[in-house]
C-alpha cells in the first residue's frame, strides 16, 4: 500500500474514532437528566467511567496490545464489543442497567486513543510532520457528529425531553461496528515488545517517570496538571445540560465550536511557545478556563449568547495551551529513556485522578444548586471552577521557574 493510501486510511480511522466520543459523550449529561432522571451524583458516576478507564487502559496496552497482538486487530475487537455495549445502552431504561455497560464501555474505549496512535505513528514515515495532518480529522469527527446530533434536532429542549438523545447510542453503535470492522483492513501494527520480556508495573504505570518529580519545577507542573484537570470536568459534565435548561438552540452543534477553536490554536501554539516561553503558555491556557467559566456564569441565551459562544470558543486555548504545551514539556523533560512513560504517567494523573476527582466535585456542587423545580443556579455553580483555575494560576505563577523547553540528549 502506498503512502497515500496509508495516510487515508488512517484518516478515517481517526475521524470515526473521535466520531464516536463525540457522538454521545457531549450529550450525556442531558440524557442522564431527561432520560433516566438521575441524580447529580449518579450522573457524575456516569463520567467519572472515562477516569476510570483512563486509570486501566495502561494495563490494557501495556499487558496485551504491546505484547501479544497486532495493534489494529485489537483495535478491530474493542470497537466491535464496543459496539455491542453501545446498543445495550441504548436499551438500558434506568440508571442502574446503564451504568455497568458504560463503565465496560469506557474501560475498553480508552484504551483505543492509544492504540490509534500506535498504528499511525508505526506507518508514518515522518510522525513529526505527518501525524498532525492524520490527527486533524479526529477533530472533525468529533465536530461533525455534535453537527449531526443537532441537524436532526435531538438536542432541543423538546426533543430531549422526549428522549431523542437515546438515538445517539443507536449511531454510535453503528460508528463502533463500521469502525471495529475496519479497523482489520488497517496495515499490520505487529506488537515490538517480546513477548517472553518480563512484565513489570512499573512500566506499565509510566512509574519510573516518577523520578521526573525530583525536579521541583516538573514537580509544580504535575500537580498543577492535576488541580487544573479539577474544573476541566465541569466543562465535560454540565456544559450540555446547561444550555439545553437555559434554552439555547442547536447546543451541541455550538459547543463543535470549541473543537473548531482546538484547530485553529493548535496553528498558533508554536508561534506562542517560542514568542512567550512555556511558563506564560501554560497560564494563557489556565486562565481562559477562569474567564470561560466567567462568561457561563453571567451569560444567557438571550442578549448575553454572545458570551456563552465566546465561552465555548475558548476550548482551544484551554486545551491546546495547557494539554498540549504540557505534554511537549513532559516530552522535553523526560528524554529518550522516559518519554512514553513519562506521557502514561501525565495521562493517567490528569485524565484519571485529577478528572475524577473533578467529575465528582461537578456532581455534588450542581446537586447543592438545584432548584426545587430541578433547574439550577447556574451562577453559583460556574463561579466556583473559575475561582479554583484562578487559585491554580496564581499558584503557578508562583512556583514554577520559566525555562526554555530543549531536549536532553541521552
Amino acid at each position: 500500500m502506498n503512502q497515500t493510501g496509508i495516510s487515508i486510511r488512517l484518516s478515517v480511522m481517526m475521524f470515526l474514532q473521535f466520531f464516536i466520543w463525540g457522538g454521545w459523550f457531549v450529550t450525556l449529561g442531558s440524557y442522564l437528566g431527561n432520560n433516566l432522571q438521575t441524580t447529580d451524583a449518579q450522573a457524575s458516576m456516569a463520567f467519572s467511567t472515562q477516569s476510570w478507564g483512563a486509570i486501566i487502559a495502561p494495563f490494557i496496552i501495556g499487558l496485551i496490545a504491546d505484547r501479544f497482538f497486532n495493534a489494529e486487530r485489537i483495535l478491530g475487537v474493542l470497537h466491535l464489543a464496543g459496539a455491542v455495549l453501545m446498543y445495550m445502552m441504548y436499551q438500558a431504561t434506568d440508571f442502574a442497567s446503564f451504568y455497568p455497560y458504560v463503565l465496560a464501555y469506557m474501560i475498553l474505549y480508552m484504551p483505543t486513543l492509544a492504540l490509534v496512535n500506535s498504528v499511525s505513528f508505526r506507518q508514518l514515515t515522518d510522525p513529526s510532520k505527518q501525524f498532525s495532518k492524520i490527527r486533524v480529522f479526529g477533530t472533525i469527527g468529533w465536530v461533525i457528529a455534535g453537527f449531526v446530533i443537532s441537524a436532526l434536532s435531538w438536542d432541543s429542549q423538546e426533543a430531549a425531553q422526549a428522549g431523542m438523545l437515546k438515538n445517539t447510542f443507536l449511531m454510535v453503535a453503528a460508528a463502533s461496528a463500521v469502525l471495529g470492522i475496519f479497523s482489520f483492513t488497517l496495515p499490520k501494527t505487529p506488537p515490538q515488545v517480546d513477548k517472553g520480556e518480563k512484565i513489570k508495573v512499573s512500566d506499565i504505570l509510566g512509574l519510573d517517570a516518577l523520578k521526573l518529580l525530583a525536579n521541583k519545577n516538573f514537580a509544580v507542573f504535575f500537580f498543577s496538571s492535576v488541580l487544573i484537570c479539577i474544573p476541566l470536568a465541569f466543562y465535560y459534565q454540565m456544559t450540555n445540560p446547561f444550555l439545553l435548561e437555559i434554552g439555547m438552540t442547536n447546543a451541541t452543534g455550538k459547543q463543535a465550536i470549541g473543537q473548531i477553536s482546538e484547530i485553529a490554536f493548535m496553528l498558533l501554539l508554536p508561534i506562542f511557545l517560542t514568542r512567550y516561553g512555556i511558563k506564560k503558555t501554560l497560564l494563557f491556557g489556565m486562565l481562559a478556563w477562569a474567564i470561560r467559566y466567567v462568561l457561563f456564569a453571567y451569560g444567557n441565551a438571550d442578549s448575553g449568547t454572545w458570551m456563552l459562544l465566546l465561552g465555548i470558543a475558548l476550548h482551544g486555548i484551554c486545551y491546546d495551551f495547557f494539554f498540549v504545551s504540557g505534554q511537549i514539556y513532559t516530552d522535553s523533560k523526560a528524554g529518550a529513556k522516559f518519554q512514553s512513560a513519562a506521557q502514561g504517567l501525565i495521562t493517567l494523573a490528569t485524565y484519571g485522578v485529577g478528572m475524577l476527582i473533578g467529575f465528582w466535585a461537578a456532581g455534588q456542587i450542581s446537586g447543592m444548586y438545584t432548584n426545587a423545580d430541578g433547574t439550577h443556579t447556574w451562577e453559583n455553580i460556574w463561579l466556583l471552577p473559575a475561582g479554583f483555575s484562578v487559585l491554580v494560576f496564581i499558584l503557578f505563577s508562583i512556583f514554577f521557574k520559566n525555562e526554555k523547553v530543549a531536549y536532553k540528549q541521552d
